[in-house]
């Protein structure tokens, strides 16, 4: 397994829209398998192929935290089915934006559908962070960040806080 570079805002790659997979083949679990590896390296709760550079709809999630054993989820070609009325609000961070976070409304509860890492189509009810964390995965497969859920104005704040960051970390050239 590889640890993958995740891919910071501001970048135009993480606004594009991923393309479905066709099947959960050999290549598309060793991707599984290095944005598991890339997530639990950065200490993240979940991790979507666009934040890697690979435009594919492809998310692993794994709220397991502390000293519970690992429990990562893999889909491919998730698709939220249904969703609860109720709306919860919660703190959300992204490895795509480090050390920021927001409030962000979610539905509470959401039924998804997906490709499972063995080519099986699955279906699972997920509630709380775990839900909170596959919606958050699944906006990254469209494009949206969880800042685009947020005022413009706190929006542009980190957003240009980001790219401030980035260029004080550019290399000075030779």
């Amino acid at each position: 397994m590889t640890v993958l570079p995740i891919i910071v805002a501001p970048d135009p790659r993480l606004k594009k829209t991923a393309a479905a997979v066709a099947r959960v083949d050999d290549d598309v679990r060793r991707l599984m398998e290095d944005m598991v590896e890339s997530m639990h390296a950065a200490n993240g709760l979940g991790l979507a192929a666009p934040q890697v550079g690979v435009l594919k709809r492809v998310i692993v999630v794994d709220t397991a935290r502390g000293e519970d054993t690992p429990r990562p989820i893999r889909m491919a070609n998730p698709d939220v089915v249904w969703a609860s009325d109720k709306i919860v609000t919660a703190e959300e961070g992204c490895l795509s934006l480090p050390e920021h976070y927001a409030d962000v409304a979610r539905p509470a509860r959401v039924r998804v559908r997906y490709l499972d890492h063995e080519n099986e189509i699955r279906e699972m009810e997920a509630e709380g962070l775990l839900a909170t964390c596959i919606q958050h995965e699944i906006d990254h497969l469209e494009g949206v960040l969880f800042v685009d859920h947020i005022s413009s104005l706190k929006r542009h704040m980190i957003l240009r806080k980001l790219q401030k960051a980035k260029r004080t970390q550019a290399p000075v050239p030779a």
